[in-house]
C-alpha cells in the first residue's frame, strides 16, 4: 500500500524524552562556509595576521623597538658626557656634579687618629694665626671677568672670617689676589676646558672660598682627627681654607709656602666642584695628584693611615704639588 513502510524497513527512531536533540551534519552548508573562511583570511594583511596572531604583543613590540633604538641614542650621547665628568688629575674618579646637595663636610678626615700617630700631618712651627674668628664672614671687594674657556662657569666670592688679624695672613686684598690668579692659572681646574670661573662680590655665589679660624675650620670641617685641616661645607657653598695652615703651611711642603697656598686653593676648591674623593700617590717620585691629602704626606704611608679603605701600593711616595694640571 503506497504510504506503507515494507515489511522489516526501520522507522526512524525518535529520541526519547529524555535525550537531547542531535544537530544534523550538513556537508553543503559546512563547505560553503569554510570557503567564506578561507577568503576571509586572503583579505587580511599581514599586520592583520600578525596582530590575530599575536594580540597585544602586536603592539607592544614595536613601542620596545622604538625605546631600544631611543636609549641606545641617548646611551652613546651620554657616553660623550660622562668622560668629561671624569676626574681632570687621572681620568677614573667620577665627578659628582651635585656636590652642593650634600649635607656634610667633604675632605675631612674622619676617625679618633692623634696628631702623634701621624707625624707628616703636624702643624709645623711658624707665624701666628686666629684661633677663635667671630664665625662670621665678611665679602672682600673685587670682581673679574671669566677664566676658562668652559660653559660651565663657577661664580665665587672670596671671603674672611671677621675676627682674623690682618697682619697674620697679610690682609684680605693680598689673600684675594693669590685666589683670583690660582684659579685663573691654566695649570688650575680651567687646565682642561671643563669649568670656567667668575670672581663676584655680590648675590648668590656658587662657592664661597674662604680664610677661617682654626676653631671655625673645626666647626665645620670636623676635628676627629686632631690636625687642622681644611674642607668643603656644602651647606654654605663655602671652600674653607684654615687660616693655621695658610700660615704655616705643611710638613711636606718643607717651607714653600706660597705652593702650598696654591694647593690649599685649588684641592678644597677641588671639592667644590665635584670631586669628592681623595687619590693616592699613583707612581713613585712623580708629583702627587692634586687631590691627595699631601696636607698630612705625600707618600701612601702616611695619607692611608688616614683613610685605611684607600687601596694603594703603601710604598709609593710623590713629590708635593700644586695643580690639577702641572704640565698644562
Amino acid at each position: 500500500m503506497t504510504g506503507t513502510p515494507e515489511h522489516g524497513a526501520q522507522r526512524p527512531r525518535r529520541p526519547r524524552p529524555d535525550q537531547p536533540l542531535r544537530a544534523r551534519w550538513d556537508p553543503i552548508a559546512d563547505s560553503g562556509r569554510a570557503r567564506s573562511e578561507r577568503v576571509e583570511r586572503r583579505k587580511r594583511s599581514a599586520v592583520g595576521r600578525f596582530v590575530s596572531t599575536y594580540g597585544w604583543r602586536a603592539y607592544a613590540i614595536p613601542v620596545l623597538a622604538v625605546l631600544t633604538v631611543v636609549l641606545l641614542v641617548m646611551t652613546v650621547r651620554g657616553g660623550g658626557d660622562t668622560s668629561a665628568d671624569e676626574s681632570a688629575t687621572t681620568g677614573d674618579d667620577v665627578r659628582n656634579t651635585n656636590v652642593q646637595d650634600e649635607t656634610t663636610p667633604i675632605g675631612a678626615p674622619t676617625g679618633q687618629i692623634q696628631e702623634a700617630a701621624l707625624p707628616a700631618g703636624a702643624l709645623p712651627a711658624g707665624g701666628p694665626y686666629t684661633r677663635k674668628g667671630d664665625q662670621t664672614y665678611r665679602v672682600v671687594r673685587g670682581t673679574g671677568a671669566k677664566v676658562g674657556t668652559a660653559k660651565q662657569v663657577y661664580t665665587y666670592t672670596v671671603e674672611t672670617e671677621r675676627g682674623l688679624t690682618p697682619q697674620d695672613y697679610g690682609g684680605d686684598q693680598a689673600f684675594a689676589k693669590l685666589v683670583d690668579t690660582t684659579l685663573s692659572n691654566k695649570k688650575s681646574w680651567i687646565g682642561d676646558g671643563r669649568v670656567a670661573f667668575r670672581r663676584i662680590d655680590a648675590g648668590e655665589p656658587d662657592l664661597r672660598i674662604s680664610l677661617s679660624s682654626t676653631d671655625t675650620a673645626r666647626e665645620l670641617c670636623g676635628y676627629q682627627i686632631k690636625l687642622e685641616t681644611s674642607c668643603f661645607y656644602p651647606p654654605d657653598k663655602r671652600v674653607v681654607i684654615n687660616e693655621a695652615r695658610w700660615v704655616r703651611g705643611a710638613q711636606a711642603f718643607e717651607g714653600d709656602d706660597l705652593t702650598y697656598r696654591q694647593y690649599l686653593i685649588n684641592h678644597e676648591t677641588g671639592h667644590g666642584i665635584g670631586y669628592e674623593k681623595h687619590q693616592p700617590c699613583k707612581e713613585n717620585g712623580a708629583l702627587a695628584p692634586i687631590m691627595m691629602q699631601q696636607t698630612f704626606g705625600t707618600a701612601n704611608a702616611q695619607i692611608m693611615a688616614l683613610d685605611p679603605e684607600m687601596q694603594a701600593d703603601r710604598s709609593l711616595v710623590c713629590r708635593p704639588n700644586a695643580w690639577p694640571f702641572p704640565t698644562a
